[in-house]
């Protein structure tokens, strides 16, 4: 279930019904501030709302007050083992700090920090991971990692309450994906704070996003989550931002620019589709709104599986046509056809987002669309009629008389 609770970093909202957040991490030395705000600009451009840097020194306290001040979107600073790092990065202005009271020194140390946030109204966000847990745990670990998860996490949320500091969010971070899922599913059960979703240490770009998607996306799904984080193997944090969007944009919790839908080909394809796909993902990140755009390569599927996509487009071996919302536009020769792809795009703004329609322009789309049909395709259409008949011709070849149940069928023994 979503959390009740909601805090704020920076202006950021979490929790409590905000949409959900997107976070990355800084891959550089925090220090090294020309690397790390160029970083920061990055990920701000591909759609994070929030960045973490990392903070294991006192030159990188020096440089968060400085990134503070430059960046477009809220800063968490990370620490680790040092509380008075925590201590110093809330007085440099950090909007969150996150902490991990498993390996900050124990409750007094926690105390001293969690003074620190209320005085200047920072939030905390408490991070439990697998590989951290405190020592008496560890046993447990082994025998149940999901519950010495959440008892980590709720020990810590109970150390919160003592202190009578309500402005943090959780995060409960393992490298198994079923653990994950697990552990957050109950937590959500035991707390209302925000939580704050990601898998640690993923992987690479391919197999971490793979891992994350499941992960993330199946708590998602459940309504669980405020915030997320997809930890890859990349130096290159706007790619954790880019994974992250897809996600959120595939179970429609969020949008973002255009949405392109691309079908697998098969033996149908008669036009060079990689090509077209890739230049049409290229030319679409120059669109902010949440556009629909289907490429399919047969003529039949790709105006019957994507009626519903704002443009389109399918293509023979010579020609291809463009389409909206399941009508012919026009037919083109295929060499132009992501040019007149983008025209009609671009004519659809121009109209106040209206489609433009040429009306001998449609109808010879619809005639190439006949003279292209694949009378093999599967058409939602096709389907059930041929599902009709082959149910009619079932019910006509059963003959009782070779039935297994000799006509028995409707008699009790």
């Amino acid at each position: 279930m979503a959390s009740a609770r909601q805090i704020h970093v920076g202006d950021v909202p979490v929790g409590g019904g905000a949409p959900v957040a997107v976070q990355t991490m800084t891959k550089t030395e925090t220090a090294n501030l020309a690397a790390t705000m160029d970083q920061i600009h990055r990920v701000t451009e591909a759609g994070a709302d929030i960045v973490r840097v990392a903070v294991p020194r006192e030159q990188d306290v020096e440089a968060l007050k400085t990134i503070v001040v430059e960046s477009k979107i809220p800063i968490i600073a990370d620490i680790h083992f040092n509380h008075t790092l925590a201590i110093k990065a809330i007085e440099a202005g950090a909007h969150c700090v996150r902490i991990n009271p498993g390996n900050i020194g124990g409750p007094d140390k926690v105390a001293e920090v969690v003074a620190a946030a209320r005085g200047r109204s920072v939030p905390l966000r408490i991070g439990v991971n697998s590989g951290s847990l405190p020592k008496h745990l560890r046993d447990l670990e082994f025998t149940n990692p999901v519950e010495a998860l959440v008892t980590a996490a709720t020990e810590w949320v109970d150390l919160m309450h003592r202190l009578d500091f309500l402005d943090f969010k959780v995060s409960m971070k393992s490298t198994s994906v079923p653990n994950t899922i697990a552990s957050n599913r109950l937590l959500a059960e035991k707390i209302d704070h925000p939580l704050h979703l990601g898998i640690t240490e993923a992987g690479t770009k391919w197999s971490g996003s793979l891992k994350s998607a499941v992960g993330l996306g199946t708590l998602l799904a459940d309504g669980i989550g405020d915030t997320i984080r997809i930890s890859l193997s990349t130096f290159h944090a706007e790619e954790e931002v880019k994974v992250a969007w897809e996600i959120l944009k595939a179970l429609k919790l969020r949008e973002r620019g255009p949405v392109l839908i691309a079908c697998p080909t098969c033996g149908r394809l008669q036009f060079d589709m990689d090509s077209v796909v890739m230049e049409v993902e290229r030319r679409l990140e120059q669109y902010a709104d949440p556009i629909e755009v289907s490429i399919l390569g047969c003529a039949v599927n790709g105006i019957g599986e994507a009626r519903h996509a704002d443009f389109g487009i399918t293509g023979a071996k010579d020609s291809a046509m463009i389409f909206s919302k399941g009508e012919p536009l026009r037919k083109v020769p295929t060499e132009r056809l992501v040019d007149e792809l983008f025209a009609e795009i671009d004519k659809y703004y121009a109209a106040d987002k209206k489609v433009v329609v040429d009306a001998n322009a449609a109808a010879e789309a619809a005639r190439w669309l006949a003279e292209n049909e694949d009378e093999s395709a599967m058409t939602p259409e096709r389907l059930a009629a041929l599902e009709a008949a082959q149910a009619e011709a079932d019910a006509a070849a059963i003959d009782e008389a070779v039935s297994p149940v000799d006509g028995r069928r409707f008699q009790r023994a």
